[in-house]
């Protein structure tokens, strides 16, 4: 797509990029922002200019943010976590978890049977589920399996799933902020484990981070080089997904045997937030409308449904079996997106104990979600 900015103006977009984060981070100084977050003000903003022709939708600046940022942050925001808390509270999201896994089975087929995809219907199919339980990666392994070659319609089911997903995202971020929707769900007893979430981020605001120039250093260079290492071992397993879950591996080890240590860090969480609002900043900036309407409505509607049988399964499932509207919300993410996008809300909320159950969960859907999507495509053939 043609923009007024383009995709090799990498400083014009990097000051784009750094300034909706800006405007994000100021939002929160007001009780709206505070209630809807940074991140959802700031992907706003991107898929604003985005849509305008501003700023392109694929640039190797967002793919720098992925590849190399985004793998920087996560150890950042984990090194202070109390693990050992975190692992005796993970049971709730790994149960909505597997609510959210069956909501996308289900809307699958309901998809199938509603939305007629011609030929290539069964492997759709498929490859839409294992995206959505997955990643990108397992849609186009399933699509290897399936032998679907048509590139054209790998192409477009992308362009049908990115869209989607910034508007879940929207709608994931919005639902905690809900209060009549809240008075529906079961709050954990541990008084301070969310807390309120607007109050929270009006204070953390107001109060800033502590600065110390060689603590910083310090978490920088133990995350890179839990980085290093963890793309090392994943290029050795030949699995590229596992190298976010190795790096929350080490991270845990880490910061368990050396708790006293890592407490001392500072600013690590500040700095992995800036981060994680790039990495919203580009999802944004990457879902285009246009892309979609040329891609085919019918792909979108299509993964809409799944969406939407999604989204109704995790909630009423998680309301019947008691869980918090975080813990739904979280393990959703963790499902229909990924590690990433699930830890960068996790910390935006500021639930910081559902960091971890975050990357579990989703890293748990890169193992299954291909063997899912070949299944249903290969039942539905």
């Amino acid at each position: 797509m043609n923009s007024i900015i383009t995709a090799d103006q990498t400083w014009e977009l990097w000051t784009i990029l750094l300034i909706a984060v800006l405007v994000g981070f100021w939002s929160q100084k007001t009780r709206i922002g505070a209630r809807y977050s940074a991140a959802v003000v700031t992907m706003l903003i991107t898929f604003t200019l985005s849509n305008l022709g501003v700023i392109p939708t694929a640039s190797p600046v967002y793919s720098q943010i992925w590849n190399y940022l985004v793998p920087l942050a996560i150890p950042l925001l984990l090194f202070q976590t109390n693990f050992m808390r975190i692992l005796h509270e993970s049971g709730a999201t790994l149960i909505a978890f597997a609510l959210g896994v069956v909501g996308v089975i289900a809307g699958t087929f309901i998809a199938y049977l509603l939305v007629p995809m011609g030929d290539a219907d069964w492997q759709l199919a498929g490859m839409f589920s294992a995206n959505y339980i997955g990643d990108t990666l397992n849609y186009y392994t399933t699509a290897k399996t399936l032998d679907m070659r048509t590139s054209s319609v790998l192409s477009a089911g992308v362009a049908a799933i990115n869209l989607m997903m910034i508007l879940y995202l929207l709608v994931l971020f919005t639902l905690p902020s809900l209060y009549k929707l809240r008075r529906y769900f079961a709050e954990r007893t541990e008084p301070n484990r969310f807390g309120n979430t607007e109050q929270v981020l009006l204070r953390e605001t107001q109060r800033g981070g502590r600065h110390s120039l060689p603590s910083l250093t310090m978490a920088l260079a133990l995350s890179a080089a839990l980085c290093a290492v963890s793309f090392q071992i994943s290029a050795w397993l030949g699995w590229p997904g596992m190298a976010i879950l190795i790096i929350t591996a080490l991270s845990v080890l880490l910061t368990t045997a050396m708790p006293n240590t890592m407490v001392k860090l500072e600013s690590t969480n500040e700095l992995g937030m800036v981060i994680m609002q790039l990495l919203f900043a580009t999802i944004g900036a990457s879902a285009h409308v246009g892309n979609m309407l040329d891609a085919g409505p019918l792909l979108f509607v299509y993964a809409g449904i799944i969406f939407l049988v999604h989204l109704l399964f995790i909630v009423v499932g998680g309301k019947f079996m008691k869980l918090s509207l975080p813990d739904i919300v979280i393990a959703s993410n963790a499902s229909l997106g990924n590690p990433v996008t699930s830890i960068a809300m996790a910390a935006a909320r500021r639930w910081s104990n559902l960091m971890l159950p975050a990357v579990i969960c989703g890293s748990l859907g890169y193992v299954i979600a291909t063997f899912i999507g070949t299944m249903i495509g290969s039942i539905l053939k």
